[in-house]
């Protein structure tokens, strides 16, 4: 009879017919059997179940979950839609949600619905801390954790992106579901060999921007399963998001600074010349890197296309503008992003407000997200860590200062303040240095429906 074994995040056949071969295996010569990737586990038993093909399984180590959901929430309509698309394609898909819209309650309904032990990922431990908050409080203690030092498993596990991928040859068949949060950080070499390795037949990922620029999302298809569902920031504003407004403000760079820049600018842009290097498409950049890398002239067009960001980044218009805009709003709390570090230390240093970067403490950030939440500390500074994955209901105001060139990134920061409150107006401003490489750069972010 056919046998169904997993084996450090393989899936191993036996006996079966040679005319048989299921789509994914192939012979392994070393031990005369068909293996494939765990993930194929899925779409593996539902044919044979579907031919009514009887086989020995000796693959999965899972249980149903029974546990009671425990929840006083009532899902709004679009949520409801999602978990009833997600189930009428065999429990696999992605969920495309806005930030603010209820991504982790979706996730709770599916994960009642699947009622099979569940692994959570997510991609830092600030959100592994949030999930085994809201889970331990929808199903009840135990929830386990893999990651930042732990190591616990339970029928309800919660681990980071970089954990899951470390430790799924071990647990890949010990759980029936996996949710994906921020999905679109799966694609890769590395995180997506987590989800090859894990044989969990229902399957759930969760994103508000799930588009990537080198196109990897596609790969998703495979390792979690289509677009089930999506809803945009334009179509839940208002009733189920707050409103929100955007707006543009040039700044010009005083005659020192545009002197400068321009002067850092025409050296990186001679060597471009130069080399007939154009940046604009796939795999420029890394093009520009290399070729800078062998000569002085290219070091010095790396240096001067720093200086260029670094005076376009943090110049004294847009300080000016931003302490203009805090005391404008006062009464409102605020987020201010930059793309560098540098910056968020001397507006830090400058205004006198905290400042959130990679290199802040863990337990120094969580005092002034705290904070920030009760209205002790109405306006933070950060550069890209508060992108995603932080619940601020509280926040009003974001003011970019700078950043990528990326929808992604304006999204997620459009996002930060889109958590519906009764009566409450969001505003986003963009400052921008007028002629100069900003307004492209402006352009290319504001390439989404959020912004139209």
């Amino acid at each position: 009879m056919r046998t169904i074994r997993f084996d450090r995040g393989t899936l191993v056949l036996e006996d079966f017919p040679p005319d048989e071969v299921p789509e994914g295996f192939l012979l392994d010569p070393r031990v005369g059997f068909l293996r494939g990737h765990a993930m194929h586990y899925g779409p593996l038993v539902r044919d044979l179940h579907g031919r009514g093909v009887a086989w020995n399984e000796e693959a999965r180590t899972y249980g149903a979950l029974s546990r009671t959901h425990t929840t006083t929430r009532t899902p709004r309509d679009y949520q409801r839609e999602a978990v009833e698309a997600w189930r009428s394609h065999d429990r696999c898909g992605v969920v495309v949600l806005p930030t603010g819209s209820g991504k982790t309650f979706v996730a709770e309904l599916c994960i009642a619905d699947a009622d099979r032990d569940t692994l959570v990922v997510a991609p830092t431990i600030d959100l592994v801390g949030q999930w085994y908050d809201v889970l331990r409080q929808a199903f009840g203690e135990p929830v386990g954790v893999l990651g930042g030092g732990v190591h616990e498993v339970h029928p309800i596990t919660v681990a980071t992106y970089d954990s899951a991928y470390l430790h799924m040859e071990r647990y890949g068949a010990r759980f029936g579901m996996v949710v994906f949060d921020e999905v679109h950080h799966l694609p890769g070499p590395s995180y997506s060999g987590a989800a090859e390795a894990c044989l969990a037949p229902f399957r759930l990922g969760l994103t508000a921007t799930l588009e990537r620029t080198d196109g990897q999302h596609e790969g998703l298809l495979d390792w979690v399963g289509p677009v089930v569902y999506r809803k945009s920031i334009k179509e839940l504003s208002g009733d189920f998001l707050a409103e929100y407004t955007t707006e543009i403000v040039k700044v010009a760079l005083s005659p020192e600074e545009q002197e400068a820049y321009e002067a850092a600018r025409s050296a990186f842009r001679t060597f471009c010349a130069s080399r007939g290097l154009r940046l604009g498409g796939p795999g420029g950049w890394g093009r520009f890197l290399r070729e800078a890398a062998r000569s002085n002239e290219g070091r010095r067009a790396l240096a001067g296309w720093r200086e260029s960001r670094r005076i376009l980044q943090g110049n004294e218009a847009k300080l000016g503008v931003l302490e203009h805009l805090l005391r404008k709003h006062v009464d409102r709390r605020c987020i201010v992003f930059t793309n560098d570090n540098d910056t968020v230390y001397t507006i830090s240093r400058r205004l006198l407000l905290p400042a959130i970067t990679h290199q802040t403490d863990v337990k120094e950030r969580r005092r002034y997200l705290e904070a920030f939440s009760t209205g002790e500390l109405p306006v933070l500074v950060t550069s890209r860590v508060l992108n995603e994955g932080v619940d601020l209901p509280s926040a009003d105001i974001a003011i970019v200062l700078s950043g990528t060139g990326t929808v992604r990134e304006h999204v997620q920061r459009l996002g930060r303040i889109l958590r519906r409150r009764e009566g409450k107006q969001a505003l986003l401003y963009e400052l921008v240095v007028e002629g100069s490489a900003e307004e492209n750069t402006s352009k290319r972010r504001r390439n989404h429906e959020a912004y139209r």
